[in-house]
């Protein structure tokens, strides 16, 4: 249980009647109190950013104050910590002070210099959030820049929604294509939240064995099948604490999604032949890459499962949507690649950059990634469009000719690659590549083209 962020002080002193007479003080002044009869328990019920003041007598039974102190110090060093001393406790006083206390009241004091004292403290406690969120807010931007680079409209809105998602406590489920990051964003959402410090497991439905599966996430005892000779912790109990994230979920059984469902719905786990539900805090983050709606209509994926999941969606735009961010991630991996491997960098062609901007990505990141890996060693940038395009592979190699000679070879690899899409006609080839027939049948030409090679027999008249 923890302390409502609504409360301004937590006022703890074991004299009932001090603590009665204080909490009134407070209370007209208009500040939301908690008053406590003793400190023992109280670190673990503040959370880190928690927006209020403690104040505490020194000289109390179990747990006192500069025990106090030091126990939520411990947890945040800059939550202020006013003790109130008896008469004659200067030594204390100077103590507390050295441990880090804020202020210290002597006994017997005025109302207004408690009063005086507590709203200073909760201005600096203020104070001392913002410029907090502040940092996190500049560190978490970076690194997100970083995580996932680029500056298209799509990028910037999905890395607004993983900074407004990573700090709830909401599951998520990330929609995307393959290569497209799902497990970066899901990583992501991890560190950027509270449960930073606790484990990220990560697991590719689609890779277990549907034998297994079961046992792989919700673990099993001694027994409970041939072969289970002692117990096994499954992935989602290995998670307590922390975040898990379930790749490729559409290929779950109906069978396994039942358990899921339960588990998201009650936060608890029981291991196979065993009777015991072992509770959870756990995050999960799912992922797939099919429309798990159109999925339920047909029957392969439950339809309360999806609805459970579908709270809070991200979808990650694929590669062909994000414009020049594939020129910016091109450029980032391929440096990244030429320093891990020691090499000179190289630097994008024109015709290689547009190359890199018309190609479709049905690979999308992953796809990317590897395409900069062999242009950091030195190999030809071959990028293979997927057939649903309709286009050939695509080949510039890393030449160290002129611009004329560049722009020569893309030109030659546009028309090839046009070539390959079956056009009806001459007339629906030039049209397709926005040049006149007449000059299209130049380019042929000269190039070594015609338009026999694009698969079809059919001939228009070019003049």
């Amino acid at each position: 249980m923890t302390i409502d962020n609504r409360i301004q002080v937590v006022l703890i002193d074991d004299d009932p009647h001090l603590r009665q007479a204080l909490s009134q003080t407070l209370d007209l002044a208009g500040l939301k109190i908690l008053p406590l009869a003793e400190a023992q328990g109280l670190a673990a019920q503040l959370e880190r950013d928690w927006p209020g003041v403690v104040v505490s007598d020194i000289r109390m039974p179990g747990m006192d104050g500069l025990e106090l102190l030091t126990e939520l110090h411990a947890q945040d060093p800059e939550l202020p910590v006013l003790l109130i001393t008896g008469h004659g406790d200067v030594p204390l006083a100077v103590q507390a002070m050295r441990a880090g206390a804020y202020d210290f009241l002597e006994k017997p004091f005025a109302s207004d210099a408690l009063l005086d004292s507590v709203r200073r403290a909760l201005d600096l406690r203020r104070l001392v959030l913002d410029n907090r969120s502040l940092r996190l807010a500049l560190s978490d931007r970076n690194e997100l820049s970083t995580r996932l680079v680029g500056q298209s409209a799509p990028m910037l809105r999905l890395r607004q929604q993983i900074g407004a998602l990573a700090a709830t406590k909401a599951d998520v489920l990330i929609l995307g294509e393959t290569g497209a990051g799902k497990e970066v964003v899901a990583r992501a959402l991890h560190d950027l939240s509270s449960r930073r410090n606790g484990p990220f497991v990560a697991i590719n439905a689609g890779a277990l064995a549907e034998s297994v599966v079961e046992s792989e996430l919700f673990g099993h005892e001694p027994g409970a099948f041939t072969g289970a000779q002692k117990r096994r912790i499954g992935k989602f109990e290995f998670a307590n604490g922390g975040t898990l994230f379930l790749d490729e979920i559409e290929s779950m059984s109906l069978d396994v999604q039942v358990k899921l469902l339960r588990l998201l719905q009650e936060r608890v786990v029981e291991r196979l032949g065993g009777n015991q539900l072992i509770p959870l805090d756990i995050r999960i983050i799912a992922a797939t890459k099919e429309d798990l709606r159109q999925s339920a209509d047909q029957g392969r994926f439950r339809a309360d499962l999806y609805y459970r999941l579908n709270v809070a969606p991200l979808r990650i735009p694929p590669l062909r949507e994000r414009g020049e961010d594939a020129l910016m991630l091109f450029q980032y991996f391929a440096d990244e690649a030429s320093a891990r491997h020691g090499l000179p960098p190289h630097e994008l062609q024109p015709g290689q950059r547009a190359l890199l901007l018309r190609h479709t990505w049905p690979g999308n990141v992953r796809e990317l990634q590897n395409a900069a890996e062999r242009f950091a060693l030195g190999l030809e940038l071959a990028l293979d469009n997927n057939a649903a395009d309709g286009a050939v592979g695509m080949t510039v190699e890393v030449v160290s000719g002129g611009l004329s000679e560049q722009v020569e070879n893309f030109e030659k690899s546009l028309i090839a690659a046009e070539l390959a899409r079956s056009h009806s006609s001459v007339r629906s080839l030039a049209e397709a590549l926005g040049i006149p027939r007449k000059t299209l049948h130049d380019k042929l030409r000269k190039h070594g083209l015609n338009f026999a090679d694009g698969g079809s027999s059919h001939t228009d008249e070019l003049d």
